[in-house]
């Protein structure tokens, strides 16, 4: 059964996979024996993860990369092909927070920031990929995006936030149905509560502590390791017949 999940020759790609989520997958992705490419905008996190993903012994390889510039994702995802030889999974993951005063005091501005990357980065990124394992066919690929509660049940204040990550749940159905032809499969994986930067402030903030981990049944905070086997599976031929799914990880805190 471990040869399910070997991921000996496999290319992957990890967004935002410098921290957090992302940071947990690729971690993953490299301990099972896939070369690794993560993309990040700070380089110094971008160094710092790639070399705690080499302690694995595979080919890792940091791409500094504004997923929200087209152009910047063309010519990223060319050069990761190029070094790394193809494309065989794409976790979709670099995202943005946001939170306005009120919906009817959210800028244009603040709308913008984070449809920019959380959309248009996530379907510059998702197209890039999609290509590329179209021209790999039959072997294809799996591409998985990372959605939001907010894309099912709404954020008051985060009304662009919710948006655009149920806007991921539309664009992941659509790929899994039009690409499965090419050997293509697509999921999304919506987590709960997880520590990261992004949730470091709500996290610790003693009010929200105290009204939400209780409705957490697993009464703790998810972690990035808790990503690992998840984006292993969804990499690997385990998950061949597995597409147009949206997977929770969230310790049962939207089924409370």
């Amino acid at each position: 059964m471990s040869s399910l999940f070997d991921l000996t020759g496999h290319v992957a790609l990890v967004t935002g996979g410098n921290s957090g989520i992302g940071l947990g997958m690729a971690d993953a992705l490299a301990a099972h024996g896939a070369a690794v490419a993560i993309w990040g905008t700070n380089p110094a996190k971008n160094t710092a993860a790639a070399e705690r993903l080499r302690a694995h012994g595979g080919q890792v390889l940091d791409v500094v990369c504004d997923v929200g510039d087209h152009d910047a994702v063309i010519a990223a995802m060319a050069h990761t092909v190029e070094t790394l030889g193809r494309l065989d999974s794409c976790f979709v993951n670099a995202g943005v927070g946001g939170q306005a005063p009120s919906f009817v005091g959210m800028t244009e501005e603040e709308w913008r920031r984070v449809m920019r990357v959380n959309l248009d980065g996530a379907f510059f990124t998702a197209q890039e990929a999609v290509k590329r394992m179209v021209d790999q066919q039959p072997q294809g690929g799996s591409v998985v995006f990372t959605t939001s509660g907010s894309a099912l049940y709404g954020q008051q204040r985060g009304q662009h936030y919710g948006g655009s990550k149920g806007a991921l749940i539309s664009m992941m159905k659509g790929i899994a149905v039009e690409h499965a032809r090419h050997g293509i499969r697509c999921n999304a994986v919506l987590p709960g509560w997880i520590e990261s930067e992004m949730t470091a402030p709500a996290l610790g903030w003693d009010t929200f502590v105290q009204k939400v981990l209780p409705r957490v049944p697993m009464r703790r905070w998810g972690s990035p390791d808790d990503f690992a086997g998840l984006a292993v599976y969804l990499a690997s031929r385990a998950s061949s017949y597995h597409t147009g799914d949206v997977i929770t990880i969230d310790g049962g805190y939207h089924s409370f």
